[in-house]
Formats: C-alpha cells, structure tokens, sequence
C-alpha cells in the first residue's frame, strides 16, 4: 500500500514537470498535438500506477518521449507555417461579409446552436451585428462586428480619457510579492511605510494591490 501511494506521488510529480514543460495552458486553448499528448501522459502514468510490479521507469521513460515528441513538433509548427496547418488545420470563415457560410458549417460539423452559443459567449446575440466571425485553430470564435453595430470610441466622440491603470497584488494573504511589486516600481520599503501609515502589520492583510500611480487597495484578513 505505501508503495502505491509513493509511485503514485512521484508520477504526480512528474506529470505535472512535464505539463510544465509543455507550457502552460488552459484545456480550452490546447492545440490538437497537445491535447494528444495531454491525453497520452495521463495513460502512460497510469500503467505503472495500477501495475506495481512494473517498473517505475518503465513510465517514466516514454513520457520523456511524449514531452520530447510535443516539444519537437511545436518547434516545427513556428518554423513551417505549412507544417502548422497540417497538424493544427487553419482558420475557418463561418460568416464572411455578414452573410452565414453554410458550406462551411457543414464542414467544420457546426450546428446553429453550436454558432448562436459561441456567439453568446461574445456578448453577441443576433446574428445582425456579425461582420465576419472566424473558428480559430483550437475551436474559439473571433468576431468583427459591423461597423454601426460598434459603440462609438473616445476618439470618435473627441472625448480625452486617461489611461488605464492596471493594479497589481503586492501583498496576498500576508505575503509580500517582490516581482508583483517591481512592476509598479516599488519596493518592500515603500509598501512598509504605507502599512505603517494605516497603522497596519503585513500579517494583517489579506490583499494588497497597487497601480502605477501608487494608489492602492487594502483588504483585512476577516477574523
């Protein structure tokens, strides 16, 4: 039984190295090569898992290969674009000018719910405002929207907006984040002293967020 459970930590281990490897992604956005080997991974280490009398090695050693495998094929697909759409297919028009491709609907095996509910999901609801709207390589929808169906921008109304500050989490749960905390151009010093200034101790934070114009957010830990 103990031994089952260390074979299985340290394939746990190991799975999670080589996704890491891979890179990181979300399970949406994997491209076919990916999702193989993604799928590939999880069977080889459950050999040796449910198979204690097999070597540990013995799984060890192709998801080296699969690891390797995907690596090789990914630097192939960014050298030869023809490569690319062999393994990963390309990009598919389903509504060109505003006018639906049934054709290529049929080909891509793309029901009108399929097309009404990856249009939702990009706060579109009426076929009406779609320009032209594209299934990319991993299976999401791109859309441009007709130009009179765009709200109008700043720079159309003549309107001056500031810039957009983004805020950055220098304090989570009590821990400071030096990188987080770089990006804003501060340091541990300055995120002490404005602790101190709200008579506060790091420990009692339970986020901290800072932009570039050094405003910030506090939130306590809850007791």
């Amino acid at each position: 039984m103990i031994i089952s459970v260390i074979r299985t930590i340290i394939l746990y281990i190991i799975i999670i190295i080589a996704v890491r490897i891979m890179g990181k992604r979300q399970i949406s956005d994997l491209q076919t090569s990916e999702l193989v080997v993604t799928l590939l991974l999880s069977d080889v280490a459950s050999i040796p898992m449910q198979n204690t009398a097999q070597p540990l090695l013995s799984g060890f050693i192709p998801m080296i290969i699969l690891v390797m495998c995907e690596i090789v094929i990914s630097i192939l697909m960014m050298k030869h674009t023809g490569f690319r759409k062999l393994i990963c297919g390309k990009p598919q028009i389903v509504i060109c000018n505003g006018k639906l491709d049934q054709k290529q609907m049929k080909r891509l095996r793309m029901s009108n719910e399929d097309l009404m509910e990856q249009l939702r999901q990009l706060d579109v609801f009426s076929l009406s405002e779609v320009e032209y709207a594209i299934i990319e390589t991993n299976g999401k929808m791109s859309l441009m929207k007709k130009p009179e169906k765009n709200p109008p921008s700043a720079q159309v109304l003549d309107i001056a907006v500031p810039d957009d500050e983004f805020e950055v989490v220098v304090i989570s749960d009590g821990d400071f984040a030096p990188y987080s905390a770089k990006l804003c151009d501060i340091n541990k010093q300055w995120v002490d002293n404005t602790l101190q200034e709200n008579s506060l101790l790091q420990g009692d934070v339970f986020l901290m967020t800072v932009n570039r114009q050094k405003e910030y957010n506090i939130i306590l830990k809850e007791n």
